[in-house]
């Protein structure tokens, strides 16, 4: 009997790991830090960035830590995931590829731009189980400090590779060459949430963001912590 009660800890464990990645940015898979709905833009060529966040979601609470180093190369940005989700001492590591083509309004300053993101994902806890993301994002710039993304797609869980819808729309509004605050609405593996948030750039290749969220129907709040640097190899 207390075999069988670990055996269902242990399960439930990782079953809650899985649905972090869904409340805080299904299993890293994402281009825009931790915020769900990217935006079409990509680096400039020659230019790599990191991206590093931290965050807690639940009163368990769920923490997942990401690391997402990418460089531009030719007319794609390359990069690659690594999150680290923890619960009540089960953790789950997910690494995997990320390819991003900005197919349509390539310049920084193009009214309309239309991209295409692909990303895969492997357990590397359990067997490399895989699974993946397509997203097609959308951004229109209505002026020079309102930005609005909109975001169409699907996720394959790992293990499963059950399919999932992925959608969302974003406004971002520039406050000055300092602070921008973004407010989205996505819904990803069935559950719906809802995010508000800043980007404060320390450097204008160097920015902190900061983010609060509400998830499902219990209204599961979350918050992340990120830091991004965008520079240019020697």
């Amino acid at each position: 009997m207390n075999n069988r009660r670990t055996i269902l800890s242990r399960t439930a464990g990782r079953a809650r790991c899985l649905a972090a990645a869904c409340l805080l940015a299904h299993a890293g898979a994402q281009a825009a830090g931790h915020f769900d709905v990217d935006d079409a833009g990509t680096l400039e060529p020659g230019q790599c960035q990191y991206e590093a966040w931290w965050g807690r979601t639940g009163a368990e609470p769920v923490n997942v830590v990401h690391l997402g180093p990418a460089c531009r190369v030719g007319p794609f940005e390359l990069g690659l995931n690594i999150d680290r989700l923890s619960v009540q001492g089960e953790r789950t590591v997910a690494v995997g590829p990320q390819l991003k083509w900005n197919f349509y309004g390539t310049a920084s300053d193009a009214p309309f731009a239309a991209a295409l993101s692909v990303g895969a994902v492997f357990d590397a806890t359990r067997g490399g189980r895989a699974g993946g993301q397509l997203v097609l994002p959308l951004t229109w710039r209505p002026s020079d400090r309102l930005q609005l993304h909109a975001n169409l797609g699907a996720d394959w869980a790992t293990g499963s590779g059950a399919r999932t819808p992925r959608g969302g729309a974003a406004a971002e509004w520039a406050i000055d060459e300092k602070l921008s605050l973004i407010a989205e609405r996505s819904r990803a593996s069935g559950f719906w949430t809802t995010r508000i948030g800043g980007r404060f750039s320390l450097t204008p290749l160097i920015s902190i963001d900061v983010g609060l969220s509400r998830t499902g129907p219990g209204h599961v709040r979350g918050i992340v912590v990120g830091l991004n640097h965008a520079f240019a190899p020697k």
